[in-house]
């Protein structure tokens, strides 16, 4: 396997402590120093801190909420809503709230810190060019990125349809049948090749095989995946193997990692005789050219779509592709959209075979992934749209044709090179002249890939010139070249492509910008994003994503960095790494900090793998039981089963807590094999469960360790810290407690934190340990070292800009905004839970289900019907069926609140005029909502009530109407009727 090293080795394996910032560094980016306490103010500050723009209520706003809930102040809340026996008693050590403009500044020195070198590393990884068309308008449009997860696809066609053209694309050019809408890096997309084609394999057998030819990163996330399945990963060299052993599946890389271009036909065909799958992680852009995966027999093709115009951002985040057969549509792990119809009979799209979700799924699942990087999906597949077939073939021959010309002219210099052909990377041999030729390399700022100790590896991309050829002959030969060979293609007959792709016209007609531009303007008006209105869904935390966080990842010093950089070059981002963990601690109350997971969901698994080894270096291998509430979020017990754990579940009492007896019980019966119990703070029902504290005292006195799922901790931060009341490890969702944006359903982080004991078993990384003295550490769980690596400036940039006491108010904000939409509805529809005091924590549960037996009303007629007053549908029937979730979030401001509690209760009233007889049970408002432009433009109206009552029931609505795309979709159609590729234009015409 090829180990990267472009400068010297020792810079590979720096540890935390030698990247460790000093006091002044510290007190540079936090805007604190010795003298300074978290409240104090200095009479140079700046009076426009970001804290008063991040917070919606203003000062008499909070008053008047506080006095519609009968109290006199925000502490008096947080004293009856936060049991004492969890509350911290000091503020956050974070500094102070912090202005914008000088932020930014501070930060941009950080970043200057970081060398832009010229990369020819390759490794998955390329530099590419992002259309400033498609930059300013969707990476940088807060329209696309403010969007939540499309499970409300009525008001979400346009980032579907975005989705279905990224489907498309990687059908098209992969050959095979179907493909997701994007899994989260290329490694952990492999390993989700292996799991799902060990779930399929009928043959018992229990062997992964994997090429050495195959990227390092990917066989580490491999490794990793497998160990707790018991799962044998043989590395070996597809040329030579005999399939003598029995295997499952077999994982190629195509072009392999240096750039070899093998024909893997009749190894495909030995493997499939064995009756094993075979999975060709495939770079996207070759296959312009080379014959696709799925027409020499591949099951399964997965890669990285990164140099579709996505920006290095050191590692991510990037949306990985998965394509398969269509036979094995229910088994194809993530988030597929797919083509149905509306109520109308009009085409229209939805997240197809919803019910495969892993949080349906549970325990059954196969794997814990039901996210995907939609955001980044997104970019790629307008990245196609924009350049067509031809444009992206045009692309990869001048990549291919300047890569030639380097190899001639290399072996013009003496140089050998590898016997096969290739793409778009080089494997020279140079011998003893390995480390001279690293060395120029560096003085010309040019990063080279190491390769054993006689080889370095060359990557061309869509950014390399003729003076970069140039450069690179110089660091080899060690003179100037001046005057290039003409290139000529070395791809064979029997490897080049013969098959069309991308022919839909959606491919064909936007290659001017004019109209890529009216296109993407037309899509994002089908959505409804933070731009629009409050997105009021619990568990799930929509808060403002200020723009001068954003800023930053955009920049060069962030965004054109290779993962593998020797890490002297990312000094910038090594100090924001060794801040954002130290800031991280200080909020959570743990010990060390992974930012490597790139999702909630790897957060889980990540956390449970770091509790599996702690166990396995103490002797105890053998504790494999999770206890899981069943309240639970369904990644939880899918997450336990991937890491090999035996779920037992928990029962809840009838207030939704943890029944502490249960418990008790379950602890005690399996307590010498007790690994972990999993739980949720506040709960999954929206309260500060007085029990925490016992719950992890019980199941510390038995054995295991407490994983506390973080999707709640924007209730905790300033007010409680899980470290300290007893958990072990928990997962971050920087997504929503710190600020990253969804990005219509991705990009995530879910980096972890763990208590002292748990520290050595952080992930390592086999390219570049980010963790290098933790010799106990688990594999890698992500393809890149740190994860997505270019959005964690978002939540660096929040953090520092609210400071302690900020983010604490933040908190209390929150808990306010929740309670006040709960008391404001209480007396229209019952919520569900509370907590010991008749409080709620930052979101609440409203019971609709009474409105079933009243009035035929279901939760989704209330979902669907405030999509024609304006509003995100809360979340439906989460954790309970038949109610809906509500969280407003510390961002909202006290007027959006009471326009969402105003078209409630209007709402109620609807309801009630169905329950009065007053109006048909089958045809009235809310069984035909959502009304769309056409219903009312139709020549005819036959509905008993009026066209202003269905569209326009509002005021606000009549100032500013947000119109649903489509009518309400017929979700059973799309799943017995599967399509998950564009249509023909035929079908969208009248």
């Amino acid at each position: 396997m090829s180990e990267l090293i472009t400068q010297a080795q020792s810079t590979a394996e720096l540890s935390h402590d030698e990247h460790e910032t000093t006091e002044s560094e510290r007190d540079f980016a936090t805007g604190s120093d010795s003298s300074r306490n978290g409240s104090t103010t200095d009479s140079f500050d700046h009076p426009d801190r970001f804290l008063d723009r991040h917070i919606g209520p203003r000062d008499l706003d909070v008053q008047q909420m506080l006095q519609t809930l009968g109290l006199s102040s925000l502490d008096a809340l947080i004293d009856h809503a936060v049991p004492p026996g969890i509350r911290i008693k000091r503020p956050l050590k974070l500094g102070e709230s912090r202005g914008e403009y000088e932020l930014l500044a501070d930060l941009k020195a950080i970043a200057q810190k970081n060398q832009i070198f010229r990369s020819f590393i390759g490794m998955g990884y390329h530099n590419c060019i992002t259309p400033p068309v498609i930059q300013r308008n969707i990476l940088e449009n807060p329209g696309w990125y403010t969007q939540y997860t499309p499970y409300q696809p009525e008001i979400a066609q346009g980032r579907l349809e975005a989705l279905l053209n990224f489907q498309t694309m990687v059908i098209d050019l992969t050959g095979l049948e179907i493909a997701n809408a994007s899994l989260l890096d290329e490694g952990t997309a492999a390993a989700e090749a292996m799991a799902m084609s060990y779930g399929l394999c009928k043959t018992g057998a229990k062997v992964f095989w994997v090429s050495e030819a195959c990227h390092p990163q990917t066989i580490d996330v491999i490794r990793t995946r497998a160990l707790p399945l018991e799962i044998a990963v043989i590395v070996g060299d597809h040329r030579t193997f005999q399939f003598e052993i029995p295997i499952f599946g077999a994982l190629l890389q195509y072009p392999a990692t240096d750039g070899a271009i093998y024909d893997y036909q009749e190894f495909v065909d030995r493997a499939h005789t064995a009756g094993a799958l075979v999975t060709v992680a495939a770079d996207l852009l070759s296959l312009t050219l080379l014959k696709p995966p799925g027409e020499f027999g591949a099951d399964i093709a997965v890669g990285n779509t990164q140099r579709f115009g996505v920006p290095l951002g050191y590692g991510g985040p990037h949306a990985a592709y998965f394509a398969t057969k269509e036979v094995y549509k229910r088994q194809i792990p993530g988030r597929l959209v797919g083509v149905s119809k509306d109520v109308n009979g009009q085409p229209a799209l939805r997240l197809a075979l919803q019910t495969r979700e892993q949080h349906i799924r549970r325990d059954k699942a196969t794997s814990n992934i039901c996210t995907a990087q939609v955001l980044l999906a997104i970019i790629a597949g307008t990245y196609a749209v924009y350049h067509g077939a031809q444009g992206l073939k045009r692309i990869a021959e001048r990549i291919h044709n300047m890569t030639a010309t380097l190899a001639a002219e290399l072996q013009k210099l003496g140089y050998t090179l590898g016997l096969e052909p290739f793409f778009d990377t080089l494997r020279i041999e140079v011998g003893d002249k390995q480390t001279e030729i690293l060395d120029r390399a560096i003085v010309h700022q040019i990063n080279l890939r190491k390769i054993g100790d006689s080889a370095i590896g060359v990557a061309i991309d869509e950014t390399t010139s003729k003076q970069d050829l140039l450069d690179l002959l110089e660091i080899f030969s060690g003179h100037s070249i001046s005057v290039l060979c003409a290139p000529s293609s070395v791809l064979p007959a029997s490897l080049s492509r013969t098959t069309l792709y991308l022919t839909h016209p959606v491919f064909t007609r936007c290659h001017s910008e004019t109209e890529l531009l009216r296109y993407m303007y037309r899509l994002q008006s089908k959505d409804l994003s933070l731009t629009t209105a409050m997105i009021p869904l619990g568990s799930c935390t929509m808060k403002l994503n200020g723009t001068s966080e954003m800023v930053p990842v955009t920049w060069a010093e962030f965004g054109q960095i290779h993962p593998f950089a020797p890490v002297e070059q990312t000094q910038g981002y090594q100090i924001l790494f060794q801040q954002l963990e130290d800031w991280l601690a200080e909020i959570t109350g743990f010990a060390g900090i992974s930012l490597q997971p790139n999702a909630g969901s790897q957060g889980e698994y990540t956390g449970l793998l770091v509790i599996r080894q702690y166990h396995q270096q103490r002797g105890e291998g053998h504790r494999n039981i999770c206890l899981i509430p069943q309240s639970a979020h369904g990644t939880n017990p899918a997450s336990a089963v991937m890491a090999g754990m035996k779920v037992v579940p928990v029962a809840c009492d009838p207030d939704g807590n943890i029944d502490i007896a249960d418990l008790k019980s379950k602890a005690e019966k399996h307590q010498s094999n007790l690994a972990a119990l999993m739980v949720t703070y506040p709960s999954t029902h929206g309260v500060f469960e007085e029990g925490i504290q016992e719950i992890c005292t019980i199941v510390h006195h038995h054995g295991g360790q407490v994983y506390m799922d973080g999707a709640n901790l924007n209730a905790q931060v300033g007010l409680c810290r899980p470290g300290d009341f007893g958990a072990d490890v928990c997962h971050l969702n920087l997504h929503k407690t710190f600020c990253i944006p969804h990005g219509g359903g991705g990009p995530g982080m879910g980096p972890i934190g763990v208590a002292s004991h748990l520290v050595p078993f952080l992930p390592g990384h086999s390219v570049i340990p980010p963790h290098a003295k933790n010799q106990d550490a688990i594999g890698a769980v992500s393809a890149a070292p740190w994860g997505s690596s270019s959005i964690l400036p978002i939540s660096w940039m929040y953090i520092a800009l609210m400071g302690g006491a900020g983010l604490t108010k933040a908190t209390e904000v929150a808990i306010l905004n929740a309670n006040y939409i709960a008391k404001r509805l209480e007396n229209h529809y019952p919520v569900l839970y509370k907590g010991k005091n008749g409080w709620v924590a930052h979101e609440c549960i409203l019971d609709l289900r009474q409105f079933k037996k009243t009035a035929e009303v279901e939760v989704d007629d209330i979902a669907k019907r405030l999509i024609d007053y304006g509003f995100h549908p809360p979340t439906v029937s989460w954790p309970v069926a038949g109610t809906v979730m509500v969280e407003p979030t510390e961002s909202e401001s006290k007027a959006e609140l009471d326009r969402f509690c105003d078209a409630m209760i209007a709402i109620r009233e609807e309801i009630r005029e169905v329950e009065e007889g007053k109006v048909d049970r089958d045809n009235n408002l809310l069984k035909n909502a959502p009304h769309t432009a056409a219903d009312l433009t139709a020549d005819e109206w036959s509905r008993p009530y009026s066209r202003q009552r269905a569209a326009y029931p509002t005021a606000w609505t009549r100032e500013n109407k947000f119109w649903a795309a489509t009518g309400r979709i017929d979700n059973a159609y799309g799943d017995r009727n599967l399509v998950c590729s564009c249509l023909p234009m035929e079908a969208y015409e009248s």
